[in-house]
Parts: structure tokens; C-alpha cells; sequence
């Protein structure tokens, strides 16, 4: 029997742009992957308030402050973020240094604000099903800000060396650039499970 690949990717480019790249659709797949996690644990959580609506123990629907200024911050990012992939894109080295500064700023004031959004729902992650749910949830999304944030300072260090003017490099940008908007977007659904459904 004769088996034939139905798509041959081994002759695209490594630094073409956007899905032209192997690097592209290996990111598109991990958002894929990631996402799926996502969707898993706000099924845990939605499935564990079904079975007991007093799973909450008496807990507090937790304080607006600290979980809006994140949602606010990943929503003004948008802007930044549009604008480093367009310059990056464009190979424009300045611009996309001055973009990589902004989203190293951008990336970085939500993990700050993420510890008093912790403490403002006041259980522990072993204090009951509900603290374990809300940690697993927040502790994701806090892990993937943090992973894009790791790779947006280690491409800044890179365009600010005689590496960063690549056409690899400025590739390497539009993915960090693309799961930015990723990170962002699964933290909508998450903000309303964990605010929304408390105040039901």
C-alpha cells in the first residue's frame, strides 16, 4: 500500500509572513491546545456551582477593583498590540523596538495588579472546591500573561542587539504579537465566570 502525504509544509519558509510560515501555524495549534485547557476549566467551575449552588461557602462575590484594572489594561494593550504586529510586519526596527517597550509595560502591569486580584476573592486554593476552581482559573490565565511576557522581554533584549534586525525576528514578533490577542481574548469569558456568576 502506498501512503502519500496529503500536505507537504517541509519547503516553507521559517521567517515568511503570517501563515506562510511553519512558525505561524505552530503557534495558531498551541492557541488551539491552550484554549482547549481553558474551556476544560471553566467547565470544571461551571460544573462544580451546578452540583451544589452553596459551593461558594459563604464566600463574597469578589471585589470589582483589581479584576477590572486587569481587564482594562489587557483591553488598552489591544491598541499597542495592533501596532507593534503592523510594524513589525513593515520591518520598521525603531518602531518595533518602541512597540516591544510598550508591550513589555503592557504585559507586565496586570501581573501586578493579578496578586491583589487573588487576595480580593478571598479563599485559598485549598479551602474549598470553589477556591481550588477560582485558582486553577486565575493561576492559567496568569501563567500564559507570564509566558507572553517572558518572550516579548527576550525579543526587546534581541532588537535592541545587532540580532534584532531579522527578518526571522520581526517574524518571532507577529507570533508574540498574535498570542497576545489570544491571552487577551480568553480572559473575557474567565472575568465573567469568576465576577458574573457569583452575583447571580
Amino acid at each position: 500500500m502506498q501512503r502519500r502525504a496529503v500536505l507537504d509544509l517541509s519547503r516553507l519558509p521559517e521567517d515568511a509572513p503570517s501563515s506562510g510560515s511553519l512558525t505561524w501555524w505552530g503557534t495558531l495549534a498551541f492557541m488551539l491546545i491552550e484554549g482547549t485547557g481553558f474551556a476544560l476549566a471553566v467547565a470544571v467551575y461551571l460544573y462544580l456551582g451546578s452540583l451544589d449552588p452553596g459551593w461558594r461557602q459563604g464566600a463574597p462575590p469578589p471585589a470589582w477593583g483589581p479584576g477590572l484594572g486587569v481587564t482594562l489594561l489587557l483591553l488598552a494593550s489591544l491598541v499597542p498590540n495592533l501596532l507593534l504586529m503592523r510594524w513589525a510586519r513593515a520591518g520598521d526596527l525603531k518602531r518595533t523596538r518602541l512597540g516591544l517597550l510598550l508591550m513589555a509595560g503592557f504585559g507586565t502591569a496586570p501581573l501586578l495588579l493579578r496578586i491583589f486580584e487573588f487576595a480580593a476573592f478571598g479563599v485559598s486554593w485549598d479551602d474549598s472546591a470553589y477556591g481550588s476552581a477560582v485558582w486553577l482559573l486565575l493561576g492559567l490565565h496568569t501563567t500564559h500573561i507570564l509566558t507572553d511576557l517572558v518572550e516579548t522581554y527576550v525579543l526587546c533584549f534581541l532588537f535592541f542587539t545587532r540580532h534584532g534586525d531579522h527578518p526571522r525576528r520581526y517574524g518571532d514578533v507577529q507570533d508574540g504579537a498574535l498570542y497576545w490577542y489570544f491571552v487577551v481574548l480568553t480572559w473575557l469569558p474567565i472575568f465573567g465566570c469568576l465576577y458574573g456568576l457569583p452575583r447571580l
